[in-house]
């Protein structure tokens, strides 16, 4: 009797096993606001709505890739749990990030996307009578430092790059006249706190060479790294993380978060090939 539920059990595991060799790779597709991701969700065919732990995702196929999509919320506990979740019960093969974000580059307006090359906290570290001091996070299973600036995968950052010489972007509107967003590499830091202040955004990009600020990307950035999946940022801006920035939030953040979500479509098609 031992040795035939060993059997079972045996075949079962291998039929398990080779299921899931054969199932088609799965990009993971985060946001943190609602429009972030309703955008995308209304692309979405075959859907399949799954709950884990009140969280919901949505799986289907988006611009002919298998996908599964999900809202974290705002800030970093909400985007670290969304993405653990994700990676633990769909296995994507990376994951992207996608939204909103205030300009730290005074080169960059409302409407222009910058693609995530290294992300880090600004936020964590050591607060001395002076200045912030940043430090490096640590892995909590190995107890070694993690890297102080997270690196998105190349591959992902090169198929960014590449799609920005060709993608058709909503254009925005400010000055008086319909302008093209501006699409750049940078780095993105992240920080439990709504950047508006002009002195403080100036801070961050003089400390971190920072070129937009968001809540939640370095969270995820952190998961994926420990757990070795390749990921990368890409947000929209909103605003410039200046005095204004509650204004300018209100202004352009439908037309940034829909050019986020457009970017994000661009570059599955690339996946998908």
């Amino acid at each position: 009797m031992r040795k035939l539920i060993l059997f079972f059990l045996i075949v079962n595991v291998t039929v398990d096993g080779n299921a899931q060799s054969n199932k088609a790779p799965v990009t993971g597709i985060l946001g943190a606001f609602r429009d972030e991701a309703n955008y995308l969700l209304a692309q979405v065919q075959d859907k399949k709505e799954i709950v884990i732990q009140q969280v919901h995702f949505t799986e289907g196929i988006l611009s002919g890739r298998h996908v599964v999509i999900a809202q974290t919320g705002m800030g970093k506990v909400n985007a670290a749990m969304t993405t653990t979740l994700m990676l633990e019960h769909f296995q994507p093969r990376e994951i992207i990030f996608t939204g909103i974000a205030g300009a730290l580059n005074p080169q960059l307006l409302p409407g222009d996307l910058v693609i995530g090359t290294r992300v880090t906290y600004h936020d964590y570290g050591i607060i001395d009578p002076d200045t912030m001091l940043h430090r490096p996070t640590h892995n909590p299973f190995t107890l070694k430092e993690n890297p102080l600036y997270f690196t998105c995968d190349s591959q992902l950052v090169g198929y960014a790059s590449r799609l920005s010489n060709t993608i058709s972007l909503e254009k925005i509107h400010r000055n008086n006249t319909d302008q093209s967003p501006r699409i750049i590499t940078g780095t993105i830091v992240t920080g439990d706190v709504f950047v508006s202040s002009e002195t403080a955004a100036k801070n961050l990009q003089q400390q971190l060479q920072a070129d937009a600020t968001e809540m939640e990307g370095a969270a995820v950035a952190q998961v994926c790294w420990q757990q070795q999946v390749p990921f990368i940022v890409i947000r929209s801006m909103s605003d410039n993380a200046n005095n204004h920035a509650h204004t300018d939030i209100v202004a352009f953040y439908e037309v940034a978060a829909h050019n986020s979500a457009r970017f994000v479509m661009g570059i599955l098609q690339m996946l998908a090939k």
